[in-house]
Parts: C-alpha cells; structure tokens; sequence
C-alpha cells in the first residue's frame, strides 16, 4: 500500500474512532433538579412535580451525536400540592402506579440546533404505552455545574393517563406540559498529552 494512501487510511481511522466515543457519563446532583408537568384543568394551568427520578446521561455540547440520556420516573412520587388529588393521580384512572411504578425515557439520538440548543428524541413509556417524543433542551455550563432546561408536549390520552370520565378533554386537556431541569457536575476537560 502507498505511504499516502496508509496515511490517509489511519487519519480516517483515527477519526471515525473519534466520533464513535460516547460521551462520559455526568453526575446528576438530584437536589438541584426537577422534573414537572404541566396540564390544564378547565382551562386553568396546574403543575405538579415528580419528587424521585433517576437519571443516566452522557453528553458533549461539541459532539451532541455521541450523548445518550435515560430518565426513569418514580410516578409514586407525583406532587400536585394536594394530598387527595395525589392519591387520585396515583390510581388506577391516571397513573396507576402498583401495575405502572415508573415512566422511562430513552434517547436514540441527540442533535444541535445551533444557539446552545439541542434536542433528544426517543421513547417514553409510561402506563405501559410507548410514543416517541422529541425533547428540545438548552445545556449551559454555570459555576462548576451544567444545566439542561427542556420542556415538550405528550398527549396524556396516548398513554391512557384519565381513563373513564376523565377522558373528557374539557375538565382536564389532552396536552401535557413535561418540563425538566437537570443539573449536573460540569465535565472536567480531558487532560492534555
């Protein structure tokens, strides 16, 4: 094999090597982060919060393609404020959380879409219904910490979340509101050779 041509064939090597290599995994500081949802009821905006979550996440805002992000849910944990409403979401015409304990979230690829925005997409599963969903996210680095801030829309009726009379899109909509902000330790810079 010609010189050039070995040359040129471990240069292209060395770089599809390069691009194959996941991003290092982060640490999620779960005291700093939320995850909520927000759903309106006759019209009117309610939030709640997820409490427990646990979260996997790999990323490199210079080469999003290499991250990967799964986001599992304690759905026991849903807070609306209310400890009635709480048990009633946790029931079997909402979340039904002793056959659904948890939502997941699972990304199949990672992209940029310039302006430090980027987003994510692949399944959500919760109630035992599975849609793909698109998860647009800002990431910025601040004080030793990076933050990921994201919001997207689900339709809770595509995962048969308010089943009998509550499917009725007039008490509560159909579109949901799902809004994150996870921080974790900002990556430390590889070491130079």
């Amino acid at each position: 094999m010609p010189s050039s041509l070995f040359s040129l064939t471990v240069v292209a090597g060395a770089l599809l090597l390069q691009a194959a290599t996941p991003a290092a995994a982060l640490t999620v500081l779960y005291d700093k982060s939320r995850i909520t949802c927000v759903s309106r009821q006759e019209k009117v905006p309610v939030e709640a919060q997820f409490k427990k979550f646990t979260a996997q996440i790999a990323f490199d805002p210079a080469r999003p393609e290499t991250g990967r992000a799964q986001i599992e849910i304690d759905l026991d944990s849903f807070d609306i404020g209310f400890a009635d409403y709480n048990e009633d979401a946790k029931g079997r015409n909402w979340f039904d959380v002793r056959n659904f304990p948890r939502a997941k979230f699972v990304s199949t690829s990672m992209r940029a879409l310039g302006g430090g925005r980027f987003e994510a997409r692949g399944p959500l599963t919760i109630k035992g219904k599975t849609n793909e969903v698109i998860a647009p996210f800002t990431y910025r680095e601040d004080a030793g910490t990076g933050v990921f801030d994201g919001a997207f829309p689900i339709r809770r009726l595509q995962y048969n979340i308010g089943e009998g009379v509550w499917k009725d899109t007039d008490v509560v909509a159909d579109e949901v509101q799902i809004r994150f902000r996870i921080v974790v330790a900002a990556a430390k810079p590889a070491a130079k050779k």
